[in-house]
């Protein structure tokens, strides 16, 4: 049986940008527009040249993709020659292969927001349409509000689809801009216009989030006809956000009937990298990851409770329904004092260690476990701590360095020009096997810039000199940092948990516990290293 072709259209790069609070520069959108092209999306739409500084640079330097790129723009002004429109122009002095711009479907918007007639519109977008097909470039047409414009005015809303079809679009993308459409209703109206003469291989769907349901809504679209996917990286874009290409990617190659019936250009191989791909964005965005992402979420393959976990020993299957490294991620059995032996054995395999069921070491270090979070502790989502702690009890953690002393102050006062500051310092003083260092680190910032405080002058100081073991430890970054008081009043204890990942693409958590935050802090940071040292193979000796 052929398969039939989906197409992958990427807007992270435009839509994703309007998301609030978000700004790509010129080597970021590289950075991202790489990363797609290998993950083998079709489309890689770049941003809107001449819009802004930055979309302009990029366009100007922009990579050489296997992807279509992309130019996004509006269609000509009434009143004016598709030729003489500059704001078309701009688009088309970017120079991309394809080029999709957007016009209005619904008659509301034409009549408030352009105020022009219903007929100069559709002129508008049939006119722009062939300008950019006579002057050699893929033309796609974003049919904006075209879900609302159709439920209010079917046949004005068809007659603007029509009008990009018949002057030459390539694609006539479906646009639920608001978000409001229901799967249901998308799936209905887009079999409505394959009915009306718009063939489904032209034919593409771009959903928001408002509802929650735009992965659900593209399916809906794709399932009616629609051939073509727009979306962004982990959902990305204006409100509530995009349909998640990095949940729809793995849903159409490993889901039926999407699997057998589609043909995906993103390969196998491609597809082990996606849990790369999406940590890589909230890297660069500075976010930290979403843990129940589907797919790709570092609890999406979590089994905590200790029924699970003994399913899991015996057959992943019962509790995952695909195998987590198919999509780049990994199986997690957390422990907790909720756990078993059945946890436990997982773990250790999962460590690299073998050990039997009855073994006395497994009790020893549920009991530890156990003991350690009616202290506070909280191994469940700091995996990375109880490896060292079961190691330690079965005397298989390697001593790479000790620390003799650290002292941190923090002082708040004014400068030379009277301006509030808040500085912090650090000094740490490490013993390795080539003897003992000493380390200092020192930051001062206005009050009204943001105060990297006393546990970055601690983790810059700690890390700033480890002799031997330092090149290992360069490309550690602190991703997420999250504090709990375990017990009130004047014994309150304090729980940190610190998130780092590496280069590598890895992505460990630990967890320290004191009635002092900051040396709760310190112990986590020394767990995350020493954890980066084991992971990298390095010899203690």
């Amino acid at each position: 049986m052929t398969r039939e072709r989906l197409f992958l259209f990427d807007t992270t790069l435009r839509d994703g940008q309007q998301t609030q609070g978000v700004q790509f520069s010129s080597d970021e959108k590289t950075q991202i527009a790489k990363a797609l092209d290998d993950l083998g999306l079709d489309y890689i739409e770049g941003g809107w040249p001449g819009a802004n500084p930055t979309d302009s640079a990029f366009f100007e330097t922009r990579p050489q993709t296997r992807a279509t790129f992309t130019a996004f723009g509006m269609t000509k002004r009434a009143g004016r020659s598709a030729a003489n429109d500059d704001v078309l122009a701009g688009v088309l002095n970017a120079n991309t292969p394809a080029v999709c711009i957007v016009g209005k479907t619904h008659d509301f918007h034409v009549d408030t927001a352009l105020n022009i007639t219903l007929e100069e519109n559709r002129t508008n977008i049939s006119e722009s349409i062939a300008h950019l097909v006579a002057q050699g470039r893929e033309a796609l047409f974003d049919a904006e509000h075209f879900f609302d414009g159709y439920k209010a005015n079917p046949d004005y809303a068809l007659d603007c689809l029509k009008a990009a079809y018949d002057a030459g679009a390539r694609w006539v993308v479906l646009c639920d801009t608001n978000g409001g459409t229901l799967p249901s209703e998308m799936g209905e109206i887009t079999s409505k216009v394959i009915a009306s003469g718009i063939p489904g291989d032209h034919l593409g769907i771009h959903t928001h989030d408002d509802t929650g349901t735009a992965v659900a809504g593209t399916l809906a679209a794709v399932d009616a006809g629609a051939r073509q996917i727009q979306g962004t990286l982990n959902g990305l874009g204006e409100r509530c956000g995009n349909a998640n290409l990095i949940t729809l990617i793995p849903t159409l190659l490993l889901k039926e009937p999407y699997a057998s019936r589609y043909e995906v250009g993103v390969p196998a191989e491609a597809l082990m990298t996606l849990t790369r791909v999406s940590r890589m964005l909230d890297d660069i965005l500075n976010r930290v990851p979403q843990r129940a992402a589907p797919y790709v979420g570092a609890s999406a393959f979590a089994h905590k409770a200790g029924l699970h976990a003994s399913a899991i020993v015996k057959d992943p299957t019962t509790y995952e329904h695909i195998a987590p490294e198919t999509v780049g991620n990994a199986r997690i059995v957390p422990m907790s004092n909720q756990a078993g032996q059945s946890n436990l054995l997982r773990r250790l395999a999962e460590m690299g260690i073998d050990a039997e069921k009855g073994d006395a070491a497994l009790s020893r270090i549920l009991d530890a476990v156990k003991q350690r979070e009616t202290d506070g502790y909280a191994y469940d989502s700091a995996q990375a701590s109880f490896e060292l702690l079961a190691r330690r009890e079965l005397g298989l953690a390697p001593d790479f360095f000790e620390v003799e002393r650290y002292r941190v102050i923090t002082e708040r006062r004014r400068n030379a020009r009277g301006e509030i500051v808040v500085e912090s310092e650090a000094v740490v003083t490490v013993s390795t096997r080539d003897g003992a260092r000493t380390s200092f680190f020192k930051n001062e910032h206005a009050q009204d810039i943001q105060d990297d405080g006393p546990v970055n002058a601690l983790w810059q100081a700690l890390k700033s000199d480890l002799g031997p073991f330092q090149d290992k430890v360069e490309d550690m970054r602190l991703t997420d940092f999250r504090v709990r008081i375990t017990q009130g009043g004047t014994e309150a204890v304090t729980r940190v948990i610190i998130d780092f990942a590496d280069d590598q693409g890895r992505a460990w958590a630990t967890v320290g516990v004191s009635a002092n935050i900051v040396d709760a802090s310190f112990e986590a940071l020394l767990d995350a290293i020493t954890w980066k040292l084991l992971r990298d193979g390095v010899s203690a000796s």
